[in-house]
């Protein structure tokens, strides 16, 4: 009797093991219409500052480098900070948010 209820219960085991699981898919009912969803507010060219965002905007990043640029790639005054005790620049600023 005890090898008949362990081989069952082995057989049980063994059966809830190697079952596949059912699929069950739950929908939901749209109540109205459906919402578009909404975009967050885009970041304005003006509210960036710094070194990336210029070389991402002028086109062509290595226009930067050329002391002879045309003006339209900015100056470098734009990107530096400067110490305002000595005049002299102390770091450069790559990514700087203006709000």
């Amino acid at each position: 009797m005890k090898k008949l209820v362990m081989l069952g219960t082995l057989m049980m085991i063994a059966s809830l093991a190697l079952a596949q699981p059912q699929k069950k898919t739950f929908a939901a009912k749209a109540h109205g219409k459906a919402r578009p969803a909404a975009t967050p507010p885009p970041l304005k060219k003006e509210n960036t500052e710094g070194v990336l965002p210029r070389a991402v905007r002028g086109g062509n990043p290595f226009q930067m480098l050329n002391p002879k640029a045309p003006a339209q790639y900015g100056k470098a005054e734009d990107s530096v900070v400067l110490d305002p005790d000595t005049g002299k620049w102390r770091g450069i600023k790559l990514f700087t948010i203006n709000f």
